[in-house]
């Protein structure tokens, strides 16, 4: 069965989303690159270097999330097999909320 394997990123919807990153790295360490926002490099990851989880503060008014959305959060999973997964999804159905959905190349 197609799974997930861990998370790509945390996307956070925010009135003001450069205060929230600024938030985010003087209150919990969080260091921001260019895209006000960072990665979190995994440690344990096969082959070394190979993962990592996204995090990062988008404007209320993206459309990032879906039109019209008002969901405050989106979560990106790394599964192991795409194509599978979106199928098996497909013939069950969603809960409602926008996800995004990725598999590492080989």
């Amino acid at each position: 069965m197609a799974r997930v394997t861990g998370v790509g990123g945390v996307f956070l919807r925010s009135r003001d989303p450069k205060a929230m990153a600024k938030w985010y790295a003087e209150n919990l360490g969080v260091k921001l690159a260019d895209f006000n926002g960072t990665a979190f490099q995994w440690s344990d990851e096969v082959p070394a270097g190979t993962g990592m989880t996204a995090w990062s503060a988008f404007p209320d008014d993206t459309a990032y999330f879906g039109e019209g959305s008002k969901q405050a959060v989106m979560i990106d999973y790394r599964v192991d097999d795409l194509d599978a997964l979106l199928k098996d999804l497909e013939a069950k159905g969603g809960d409602g909320n926008r996800v995004e959905l990725w598999q590492p190349l080989e």
